[in-house]
């Protein structure tokens, strides 16, 4: 399939005062074809506020790190932290000492691992020791979260060079898991009044967005199911990826047989419909212009974080419109102001599919495909490697793996790949100059967004 670009248009309904237009409505601060003056600028909405975007340093990702997906087995937390750090630092021949600040993230690692304070485990690595260091916590998009933790702080003048890091350990050192336990413990961010009655909380929630997406938009189960068909075809290709050596048909996705099945009786949800249970972690080292210098990184060998930013939506469910997540949606119109650039522009996407109805909503949130229309952008085809915008290419959450705490800095790292031809050739679009990352934690609650830019 040839790849084309999409007309440009907007993407109306999509909650108060946010659309994607040709002008970027509330707060173009350029021409109409979307540009972005460099320098100080005001984000304005039509809830009648407006946002300083005082953004004087440019943030770029000098190194990326990570881990295959999939199990780590007897490796400890401490191991995991240690190693995300030094094998970040080793991509550019960096010493742990050049770095100034840092934030970890993780989602369950008291829940299932019984340790706190990561913060101190990144402390512990040679060179770190009493340095401005924080752990954070946003649900699946903790990882995003500690990328942004880090821009802040090197933004705040507190150093040149930083490194987030991300991680997850779910399984045990024999690479099992204990499937009660992981329910219980991601469950713990959803609203306490929306888990009565349900035995696995998070793939109970999806389900009913599932069976709320297809009935709004009379989508059926197989249109949803080409998400994972897709990334299961991709991520044959990832080395890093956690299914790789496992491919997927049409019919297997959508019959009921073997492995797959019904997860909530009555509902559509099935078991090639939902993300991995992932071990895994990932490490990026961010600098400015002034952080490149130090670590001899040419901007030629790096890609900008032209764009981020950050909304959370009530964690109550109900009462809101999750297919239309207005924090989602502002989040991602907000990053793509501060780049200066439009959803049409976008030309490679990593996004949050912990179910295929998010991969789905995903796309209509990043502005590609239209309200109502993103299990038709993959059915058809428009979201693979050759297509009109290729959205993971990693194979996803649901084919890469997905290591909760890790997940968001792994969509910036493959992104930032992708934009310097670093994928292999089988996943990597040609000539790609712009790709967007959209993080979300709970149930469509955290939401994080990125745009990135080739550094020179």
């Amino acid at each position: 399939m040839a790849r084309r670009p999409a007309a440009a248009g907007s993407l109306t309904g999509a909650g108060p005062g946010i659309r994607y237009d040709d002008g970027l409505r509330h707060g173009s601060c350029g021409s109409g074809d979307g540009g972005v003056k460099p320098g100080p600028r005001r984000l304005h909405t039509s809830n009648g506020w407006e946002r300083g975007l005082s953004v004087s340093k440019k943030i770029y990702i000098a190194a990326y790190h990570q881990s295959k997906f999939g199990k780590l087995f007897t490796m400890t937390v401490p191991e995991i932290v240690t190693n995300a750090v030094t094998g970040a630092c080793s991509e550019i021949n960096a010493d742990p000492s050049v770095i100034d600040v840092g934030s970890i993230g993780a989602a369950c690692n008291i829940s299932l691992n019984q340790q706190g304070l990561l913060s101190g485990l990144m402390a512990m690595v040679p060179g770190l020791e009493s340095k401005p260091i924080e752990s954070v916590e946003n649900a699946c998009a903790s990882g995003g979260q500690a990328i942004l933790s880090v821009i802040y702080k090197l933004l705040l003048g507190q150093g040149d060079v930083g490194i987030a890091v991300g991680y997850e350990k779910m399984r045990n050192d024999e690479g099992k898991m204990d499937g009660k336990l992981i329910g219980e413990a991601l469950g713990y961010f959803s609203y306490p009044d929306e888990r009565e009655g349900k035995v696995f909380i998070f793939p109970h929630l999806f389900a009913e967005v599932m069976d709320l997406y297809m009935k709004t938009h009379g989508v059926t189960e197989a249109d949803l199911a080409a998400v994972s068909v897709q990334e299961y075809a991709n991520a044959q290709y990832n080395p890093y990826a956690q299914m790789k050596g496992i491919t997927v048909s049409l019919d297997d996705v959508t019959t009921i047989a073997g492995r797959n099945r019904y997860i909530v009786d009555g509902l559509p949800l099935k078991t090639y419909d939902c993300s991995q249970i992932t071990d895994g972690y990932a490490a990026m080292i961010l600098a400015t212009e002034e952080g490149l210098a130090k670590l001899g990184v040419a901007k030629a060998d790096c890609v900008e974080i032209a764009g981020y930013a950050q909304a959370t939506d009530p964690l109550r469910k109900q009462g809101r419109d999750v297919l239309r997540p207005a924090g989602a949606y502002r989040a991602m119109n907000e990053a793509y102001e501060m780049a200066g650039v439009k959803p049409a522009d976008v030309d490679v996407a990593e996004v949050h599919d912990c179910f295929t109805v998010m991969g789905a909503i995903a796309a209509e949130v990043i502005g590609r495909a239209e309200y109502g229309k993103g299990a038709a952008y993959w059915r058809d085809g428009r979201a693979a490697p050759d297509g009109e915008c290729a959205i993971n290419t990693s194979g996803g959450l649901i084919a890469k793996g997905h290591p909760v705490g890790a997940t968001g800095v792994a969509m910036v790292g493959w992104s930032a790949w992708q934009l310097l031809g670093r994928v292999p050739k089988e996943l990597q679009v040609p000539d790609a100059s712009v790709a967007a990352t959209f993080n979300i934690g709970g149930p469509i609650c955290a939401s994080v967004c990125t745009v990135l830019k080739p550094g020179a």
